[in-house]
């Protein structure tokens, strides 16, 4: 250890002339710590801002309350799980900031105090030493400026105190007015003068000596070493944060790669069959497909003989049943609802309004359930307070109590009344069997009378509203053969008729029994008179007296152009609309 001390020591020495340099290279160091934690710091408000950006992003795409479907899909599952998992990351990277901060931030700032002090009072001392020293050399000067200034009158005295001697015209008189006596006086005090400034200097110069010999070997080593001590310290201090940069970075990435793996996890457990079956079974209807179509003979037409009395009777009775249908028939208007959706949730198909019913249905149940559970509470606390009075009033209870029970009475009628309509849409989801023989219209629109197809398995019914109700029917009726169309003149027409705009096939047999509807068959071809507004429902003419509303999914339309060429065959046997 004194080997090593004294080693430091020599080398110290060497640099006893470099103050300044070495003041120079100390605040170097310094400005380097202080630099070293700006970096630090903005690297800590990076991570901040980064982490902060991504907390914004995933909470921007996490899934708001009207999409919670989206949960019931394996694909969105797994974005949400990446969601949650990048908050996560965005923690750890907070976690960087927060620990820079503290370990590195907060200490070196710290540090970089203390060490300006250390410094600053290490050249103090060597600043101190260093003006002694100076004083001491200008004292050192001045002493031997003042040694050589009475060595030289000590000089002059003699010489001249010589030159009086040796003068041998000195006369009586002088030696009596004592001038010779003077001149050896002022010689030999001027001697003496230059002998103690000689002792003088003599003496502070080796008391100089001595302290210029402490000054460059004892305390100005001391200094640098000291200096040396911090210099290493701060050396020592940067390494050791760099290592804690380090260490902050790695001790988050397990959790960073639990994450990663959390990501994974979540992408490998989409389950696209999983996927597909839920679609399947959110958007089936409930609806059985239309049967085949049947064969349609117009060859009956052809083998017709009209007769001229027939001919007559045949247009009389058109006339009158004409005459008839215009003086009854009025068109109501069509009111379409645009407000709140329906309570029992009629206006979807039945396997949709089957599964908001029963979720409906669950939903209650479960609020019945909190007001029981809230009720054999009470009543608990009830049966508490009276065995024991002075925990409470017993009769401060039953308010509540009456309150629950009014409110599971409530619920328990409102269960009551979605349950109807569950067991009723129920009754009326279609059973499977033979598919229904698609009808067509195509030959009954010959006819005087207003078409109708009981043939279907079910028939559909539809309300201005929107909504959707099956209705099974066993009736089958046989179609009566009427005499065919008379090529006569229709009444005159209402002058503000709206003007056609297209063609529709009906694909399934709709009722029409509410007001502003019409009834169709499958099949059946008539004339759009009024698109479909986003209401789902399209206004159609069947002939001058017969219009109404038709729900939009129960027709196929054409537009245009394609209503001359599928509407061509009605010319034959129907005069066009006016």
């Amino acid at each position: 250890m004194d080997i090593f001390k004294g080693e430091t020591m020599l080398k110290v020495q060497q640099l006893r002339d470099q103050f300044d340099n070495l003041e120079k290279h100390t605040q170097w160091g310094i400005d380097f710590v202080e630099k070293y934690t700006k970096f630090v710091k903005e690297r800590s408000e990076i991570e901040l801002n980064y982490a902060r950006q991504i907390r914004n992003l995933s909470k921007k795409y996490q899934p708001k309350k009207k999409d919670e479907d989206e949960n019931k899909y394996t694909w969105c599952r797994s974005f949400h799980s990446t969601l949650n998992e990048m908050n996560d990351y965005a923690g750890q990277h907070e976690l960087i900031a927060e620990n820079m901060t503290s370990q590195i931030i907060a200490d070196l700032t710290r540090y970089t105090q203390e060490l300006k002090s250390e410094r600053k009072a290490y050249f103090h001392d060597g600043r101190k030493a260093q003006q002694q020293i100076e004083t001491s050399w200008k004292l050192l000067e001045a002493c031997k400026r003042k040694f050589e200034r009475e060595c030289k009158e000590a000089d002059r005295a003699q010489q001249y105190f010589e030159k009086m001697d040796a003068d041998i015209n000195v006369t009586k008189a002088d030696v009596e007015k004592r001038c010779y006596l003077k001149a050896r006086q002022q010689a030999q005090m001027r001697h003496q003068m230059a002998t103690d400034s000689k002792n003088e200097y003599s003496a502070y110069l080796q008391k100089f000596n001595q302290e210029q010999n402490e000054h460059y070997y004892t305390i100005i080593p001391n200094v640098f070493q000291k200096i040396q001590l911090m210099e290493e310290k701060r050396i020592e201090r940067i390494g050791e944060s760099l290592k804690t940069y380090a260490e902050v970075d790695r001790q988050i990435l397990p959790i960073i790669g639990k994450c990663l793996d959390g990501m994974t996890q979540s992408a490998e457990s989409i389950e696209p069959k999983t996927d597909s079956s839920q679609v399947i079974e959110s958007y089936k209807s409930g609806f059985e497909p239309p049967g085949d179509v049947e064969f349609e003979d117009y060859g009956q037409a052809m083998k017709r003989t009209v007769s001229e009395t027939s001919l007559t009777n045949s247009r009389s009775d058109s006339k009158v049943d004409r005459s008839s249908k215009g003086k009854t028939k009025t068109l109501w208007p069509f009111k379409k609802n645009k407000g709140s959706t329906p309570e029992d949730f009629s206006h979807l198909p039945p396997e949709q309004r089957r599964k908001k019913l029963q979720a409906k249905i669950d939903d209650i149940n479960k609020d019945i359930q909190k007001e029981m559970d809230q009720r054999d509470a009470l009543t608990k606390m009830k049966e508490v307070y009276v065995k024991n009075p002075q925990m409470g009033d017993p009769n401060s209870v039953d308010p509540r109590l009456a309150e629950i029970a009014n409110n599971i009475d409530k619920l328990q009628m409102e269960a009551q009344k979605f349950e109807g309509w569950l067991a009723e849409v129920e009754g009326r989801m279609p059973v499977k069997s033979d598919p229904p023989k698609r009808t067509s219209v195509l030959f009954e629109t010959q006819n005087s009378t207003p078409p109708t197809n009981n043939n279907c398995a079910q028939d559909r019914e539809s309300s201005p509203d929107g909504s959707y109700t099956e209705e099974q029917s066993s009736e089958v009726q046989n179609k009566v053969q009427p005499e065919p169309p008379e090529f006569d003149e229709f009444d005159d027409a209402d002058e503000d008729m709206l003007p056609t705009i297209g063609t529709c096939k009906a694909i399934y047999p709709f009722e029409g029994h509410n007001e502003g509807t019409i009834a169709v068959t499958e099949g059946e071809l008539l004339y759009v008179i009024e698109e479909d507004k986003g209401d789902g429902w399209t206004r159609v003419r069947r002939n001058e007296e017969e219009e109404g509303y038709v729900p939009t999914s129960y027709v196929e339309v054409f537009l245009d152009s394609s209503a001359k060429e599928l509407f061509s065959w009605r010319r034959i046997y129907l005069p066009e609309d006016s």
